[in-house]
């Protein structure tokens, strides 16, 4: 699916396979700098264990052979894929997403029909996250750039990875200032607390949606935060597939495909 010429739904470009059928449909996002090309492991994965479900892997605006936008704003971005997923003829889908794209598929959930959302190793508080990006933002802003995101590669464990999961991580990115600029600008210019009142309140709106929630993380999740997630939305499943540091698709696609494989409300586990 990721190496055939892409289909275009609304403004982003796709790969697809499998028809509608009784089973949600998947929509896979992947996350910031890489395209829908990193989901070709758990592709062949899901192509083994669900091989007719429908399956779309959108590449997010500004990425892969999708257009650039002015604003990568996260509900602008949700909308975008919102209208593409429209197009494609998906009706409640199932959508995960890792990294950046795990905080996108909890706000569009939030705001459009899922059945659905599975996150992939990206936690909706991004406190410390942001601290380290402000601190950096004159070389963010600068020629220097680069420094800033390898600087962070270099933190996600990609030696953990086998060395095909290396090499895509190597060739399938575009690391570009526009797109680390515009994605993170919010996180950049918002108060750490209001970006997490903001992801509390997509997650009021997904419980009282009744979508199922699993967070997939590649290292146990600190209890602080595991704490916050299951108060935020009770049931809420966590997993743990260790030994791929950020990349727990690329490490363990089997484990995340038999996840994705799961019928939706067997995401979560039952509240106590």
């Amino acid at each position: 699916m990721s190496h055939m010429r892409p289909r275009y739904f609304g403004a982003l470009a796709a790969g697809s396979r499998g028809r509608a059928g009784d089973r949600p449909p998947l929509v896979l996002l992947h996350g910031l700098t890489y395209d829908r090309r990193q989901w070709g492991p758990v592709l062949r994965e899901l192509a083994l264990r669900d091989p007719d479900r429908h399956v779309v892997a959108f590449d997010l605006p500004g990425h892969g052979e999708s257009p650039q936008r002015a604003s990568y704003r996260l509900d602008e971005v949700a909308a975008v894929v919102h209208a593409a997923v429209t197009e494609a003829g998906i009706e409640d889908p199932v959508v995960a997403g890792h990294s950046l794209g795990g905080a996108l598929a909890t706000v569009y959930a939030a705001a459009y029909p899922t059945r659905g959302v599975v996150n992939v190793d990206q936690p909706l508080l991004v406190d410390g996250f942001a601290a380290v990006l402000r601190e950096a933002e004159p070389v963010l802003r600068g020629p220097g750039y680069g420094q800033v995101w390898e600087s962070l590669l270099a933190g996600m464990r990609i030696d953990l990875l086998p060395p095909s999961a290396r090499e895509l991580l190597r060739t399938a990115t575009t690391p570009r200032q526009d797109l680390l600029l515009g994605y993170w600008e919010e996180i950049l210019v918002t108060p750490a607390g209001d970006l997490g009142d903001r992801r509390a309140r997509d997650l009021d709106a997904i419980r009282a949606r009744g979508v199922a929630y699993h967070h997939v993380s590649g290292g146990e999740p600190g209890e602080a935060y595991r704490r916050w997630l299951e108060a935020a939305l009770p049931g809420a499943a966590v997993t743990v597939l260790p030994g791929g540091g950020h990349f727990p698709h690329l490490a363990r696609p089997a484990e995340l495909a038999a996840i994705l494989a799961r019928p939706a409300g067997s995401l979560v586990r039952p509240p106590a």
